[in-house]
């Protein structure tokens, strides 16, 4: 068990960046008019180019029908397409349409844009520790032996093991 300092550091650190990052809104995104579980349906898409809903879910994390009714709203703002694979008419796959594209596009210029200014914040000697220390937190984050997300799930990670 880490230290209990490194762990209260840590779990306050985290609690400004999900802040500061503005993950806690429920609202729209700050950019193109669609919620954070859209934005990241659309940049998955974008980056994949097509994939069924229940990967999609997979990647993201999030429930399929959360990730289902994030979907329908895409396809009626004209955002996503689903398509029947030919083989088998069972199977749909998402992709983005053509508008669906220019926003994935725009987003990631703006994101590109956002966290190079965040970089370029850090002092340039810390810059890859401050990046390498980020890669280990999320897989340790990832980790299935490492952590029990339903203690942060339940009142903000204050319950005990």
């Amino acid at each position: 068990m880490a230290n209990e300092n490194q762990a209260q550091k840590l779990r306050e650190t985290m609690r400004l960046v999900v802040r500061r990052l503005g993950l806690l809104e429920r609202g729209e995104a700050s950019c193109c008019g669609i919620t954070m579980a859209q934005c990241h349906v659309i940049v998955e898409l974008g980056r994949t180019e097509r994939m069924s809903l229940n990967d999609l879910a997979e990647l993201l994390k999030l429930d399929k029908s959360t990730v289902s009714r994030s979907v329908d709203n895409l396809v009626s703002m004209g955002l996503v397409r689903r398509e029947t694979d030919a083989a088998d008419r069972r199977y749909v796959t998402l992709a983005l349409s053509e508008k669906g594209g220019r926003v994935f596009a725009d987003l990631e210029k703006r994101m590109e844009t956002y966290f190079a200014d965040i970089v370029a914040y850090l002092p340039a000697d810390k810059r890859e520790q401050v990046l390498d220390s980020l890669v280990l937190l999320a897989e340790a984050i990832k980790n299935p032996d490492c952590c029990d997300l339903s203690l942060v799930n339940n009142c903000g990670g204050t319950e005990k093991r």
